[in-house]
């Protein structure tokens, strides 16, 4: 009876210690290599039975190394040149170990190398590189006219058009920034006559893309390596048991072969990587409709859902108060209306990355950043519905003995509520539209399509996640137009000081 005893209560004590163990937190950037690699590391170690969740196209490097810095994720797939160039600042090509002796006062690991490079490099079109007589980019650096198109993070990195204008001497003219993943058919269309290019890239080939050499030496190496954080080590040892068994498993030929059945074969992310670990290849037949009502359609909307109405209940709560005190208070109106105002001017991608150090990633920095934006139409309509108010009706309930507070409350909200209701219609409609930026920051919503989309340059995912966010802002638009057409009717209390007939 003991022995019996003794064996349940182990059991409830490994059932309690699975149920409480932490997931691994993976994030990706917003590339298409990036996203396949962060899906593979998660169902690796999902395999084995451990937890992980993917935090999937967080953005650029230095809003993957705030989230990894400050605890919001524990790991993410990064190369060797760019943790060297762009973390650790150095101008030297570090190898591992140097990089680790860096790395290691941050409480960093870059470890579990993947087996693969993916340098950086230029290409162009061969045949306009025969006509240019371009095979080097000390051949580029002579062509003051010619049209460049690169990536917004390469533009901004030492290691990437900075770094490279200077040693080559560019001459060229400030370059298009584009995103990558529509950069090859920029390229193909004549738009611009130079991309800058991965060399895992799937579309090199396609393209029929020349390389051009880099005769000077500039990139340093990019191996694929996990960058995480060292503490998670010890406390996901079983999670970390498994990512190790990815070591050298995947070498450049793997590597595009996977970017290809992302890119060229229309898989997702998820069933690429579940192919690479040995799933069944997977066939590809997807219509519109399918791919709106796929199987994470419950998910997105359920996520897009909560970041509108959260941000927004926020936002009245805390606009019409506001909207009432600078109202009621003219000196307070105009250094209200300009401090929300001025939150209105903040790209929204600036305004999440700034708030990821303070809150980390996912939804509350995405409520935060959607509550601050719905503030002014709500706290300018506020303000503005009250002063529509005359003074004669103010007078009038003073009249009938109601207090201050009690003519605010039961004859000046009512009469500015079709005003209010209006800044708070504006606000919910702009949010629908807003909330898909959260998907850069792991917060979900219909925006995580339309970022894979981009990713991929398929139009087919892109349109997936915009129509279900238009139709929902018209949804809003229309509930608040009902709700603007209903009358305010509100029961004015009797008083004692009320003036007899």
């Amino acid at each position: 009876m003991a022995a019996r005893f003794t064996s349940f209560f182990a059991l409830l004590l490994l059932a309690a210690s699975v149920l409480a163990e932490e997931p691994l937190r993976i994030g990706s950037k917003r590339f298409t290599e990036s996203y396949i690699l962060g899906e593979i590391i998660v169902q690796a170690v999902e395999r084995s039975g451990a937890k992980a969740v993917h935090r999937p196209g967080l953005g650029n490097t230095a809003i993957l190394y705030q989230a990894l810095s400050g605890g919001a994720i524990d790991a993410y797939p990064e190369y060797t040149g760019t943790i060297a160039r762009e973390i650790l600042k150095s101008e030297k090509n570090l190898d591992l170990a140097a990089i680790n002796a860096q790395l290691g006062p941050k409480g960093l690991v870059a470890g579990i190398p993947l087996g693969f490079s993916n340098s950086y490099s230029l290409g162009m079109k061969k045949e306009v590189a025969r006509e240019k007589s371009i095979a080097t980019l000390s051949d580029l650096a002579k062509h003051r006219d010619i049209k460049l198109g690169l990536s917004h993070e390469f533009l901004g990195r030492k290691d990437g058009w900075p770094g490279l204008k200077a040693a080559y001497k560019m001459l060229q003219k400030d370059p298009r920034g584009l995103d990558h993943g529509l950069a090859y058919e920029a390229l193909a269309k004549g738009d611009v006559e130079v991309i800058d290019i991965y060399s895992t890239d799937a579309k090199i080939e396609r393209y029929d893309i020349l390389v051009l050499e880099d005769d000077r030496a500039f990139f340093p190496r990019y191996d694929a390596v996990i960058l995480y954080r060292a503490e998670a080590r010890t406390r996901l040892p079983k999670a970390f048991a498994e990512l190790a068994k990815l070591e050298k498993r995947i070498d450049e030929r793997t590597m595009i072969r996977l970017n290809a059945r992302a890119e060229l074969d229309k898989v997702d992310f998820a069933g690429t990587a579940a192919e690479f670990l040995g799933g069944p290849p997977k066939l590809v037949s997807r219509s519109l409709m399918s791919a709106i009502f796929g199987g994470d359609f419950l998910r997105l909307a359920l996520e897009h859902v909560q970041l509108v109405f959260g941000s927004l209940i926020a936002a009245i709560l805390v606009g019409i108060p506001i909207g009432v005190a600078a109202a009621k208070v003219r000196w307070v109106a105009q250094p209200v209306l300009a401090v929300v105002g001025l939150v209105q001017t903040i790209p929204s991608l600036a305004l999440l990355a700034f708030l990821i150090p303070l809150m980390g990633i996912g939804m509350w920095p995405a409520l935060a950043a959607l509550f601050l934006y719905a503030l002014l139409p709500i706290v300018r309509n506020t303000h503005a519905g009250l002063l529509e108010v005359g003074p004669g009706l103010r007078q009038a309930a003073k009249a009938l003995g109601l207090r201050e507070g009690q003519s605010l409350w039961h004859v000046e909200l009512p009469l500015a509520m079709p005003t209010i209701l209006a800044g708070v219609k504006t606000s919910a409609v702009i949010n629908v539209g807003t909330a898909t930026i959260a998907a850069f920051i792991g917060a979900g919503g219909f925006g995580e399509r339309i970022a894979q989309g981009l990713a991929l340059n398929d139009n087919t995912l892109l349109i997936a996640g915009a129509l279900p966010a238009a139709v929902f802002a018209l949804m809003v638009h229309v509930v608040f137009e009902v709700a603007e057409a209903r009358p305010v009717r509100r029961k004015i209390p009797a008083t004692e000081t009320a003036p007899k007939a």
